[in-house]
């Protein structure tokens, strides 16, 4: 089986991020257009044609509750002018202010940079548009190996529909077109597995385009992703055939078999856990991830104690590309964190994460003086593919 390397899913988590502004962005665009906060507007004897009052926006920001407040709105709108979805008419002003001063979309003048990687999103979005409106049932629900999955399609049946509607003449160029929207976080095989070849494999959109996304989810990674009263959402392997709700066994040092709950990583969507991984994750509307109750270490350790020279811990690298379901472990503790379970079958588990093992690294970020809370932000805001750097302790 080909696995996508992790450069590749970096790339993809990136571009996944900036798709996830974009269709933000084309979505608040079009609401404006429909309350005419974007109109012709004159200063001086001039008219500038579909564009905004910077302060008019903030306004409306905040009666349709996309801001708590103005500070709030103006960073919301900085996300959209830093890709390059909005500037000042007369790009005199690089910043967004809360000001008497005329925006406008790049869209909405022609100034949008179409460079490949938006070239791609905008014909992907193209696409799933289309084939949502189709009578055909290329796109719809499946399941695979008791998992159901949303927006998915036989990659044979995909490149059959794009020779029919005109949009490629050949089976080769159709299958480079998957490569492409692949490579650039559109579509992903199911369970991660496979690039996007001509074949009987079930592949699915990313991405559900219509979801009507809040502004508020461009700032989803300076926020904090887990309630304080759950444990870290990462057992997300299945034993049931339950959309929402899954659960493994975890055996601890002692051998004790426990049951452990888990949800699974979403979309901010309200019609429910989807299990794709998306810019803004949160958990689903399932119960709270109920972990084991008690620790599985034998005794605390601090993390003075774990970097004391001579001292009997190991320290390992694990790369962990995460599944359609998730990575499949739970992280528990304080300073440092550790380990508290590991699904024998997930990836964590084939990148040779075991428990009680204590958590120093996530993706370059030493994590030794932190929470489980801060970890498990950081690995929902991150890249797919996490890279962590654990300590264990040696068998003597």
């Amino acid at each position: 089986m080909e696995t996508i390397e992790i450069s590749t899913q970096q790339k993809v988590a990136e571009q996944e991020r900036m798709a996830e502004v974009l269709v933000t962005g084309e979505q608040l665009r079009l609401r404006l257009h429909e309350e005419k906060i974007i109109k012709d507007r004159r200063h001086h004897l001039k008219t500038y044609p579909n564009c905004f009052v910077a302060k008019e926006l903030i306004d409306w920001l905040i009666d349709h509750k996309e801001a708590s407040d103005r500070e709030t709105a103006v960073k919301l709108v900085q996300k959209l002018l830093d890709h390059s979805i909005i500037h000042h008419v007369c790009d005199e002003h690089k910043e967004f202010k809360d000001a008497k001063l005329f925006y406008r979309f790049r869209k909405d003048d022609g100034t949008f940079p179409m460079v490949n990687e938006v070239k791609v999103f905008m014909r992907g979005q193209r696409l799933y548009e289309k084939l949502m409106n189709s009578e055909s049932k290329v796109l719809q629900l499946r399941e695979e190996e008791g998992v159901k999955y949303e927006r998915t399609f036989i990659a044979f049946d995909f490149i059959q529909w794009l020779i029919q509607e005109g949009e490629v003449m050949s089976r080769s160029e159709a299958e480079q077109l998957g490569r492409r929207l692949l490579e650039h976080g559109i579509i992903q095989h199911v369970s991660n597995k496979h690039h996007f070849v001509d074949s009987n494999l079930l592949f699915q959109f990313r991405m559900n385009f219509r979801r009507r996304r809040r502004l508020m989810e461009l700032l989803s990674e300076r926020s904090p992703l887990v309630p304080e009263s759950y444990d870290s959402p990462f057992c997300l392997r299945k034993q049931s055939h339950d959309s929402k709700t899954t659960s493994f066994l975890s055996v601890s040092p002692t051998k004790e078999v426990k049951i452990i709950s888990a949800v699974r990583r979403s979309s901010m969507s309200s019609s429910g856990s989807s299990g794709y991984f998306s810019t803004s994750p949160t958990l689903s509307s399932s119960p709270p991830v109920l972990c084991n109750p008690k620790s599985v270490l034998k005794k605390s350790v601090t993390a003075d104690e774990l970097l004391t020279p001579g001292a009997p811990y190991m320290r390992k690298t694990l790369t962990i590309v995460g599944d359609a379901v998730g990575w499949g472990f739970v992280v528990r503790g304080s300073k440092p964190c550790y380990i508290q379970a590991v699904d024998p079958s997930g990836p964590a588990a084939a990148a040779g994460m075991k428990v009680c093992q204590f958590v120093v690294c996530v993706n370059g970020l030493n994590v030794l003086h932190v929470d489980y809370k801060t970890v498990s932000n950081l690995i929902l805001t991150g890249p797919r593919t996490i890279v962590m750097e654990v300590m264990e302790e040696l068998d003597f």
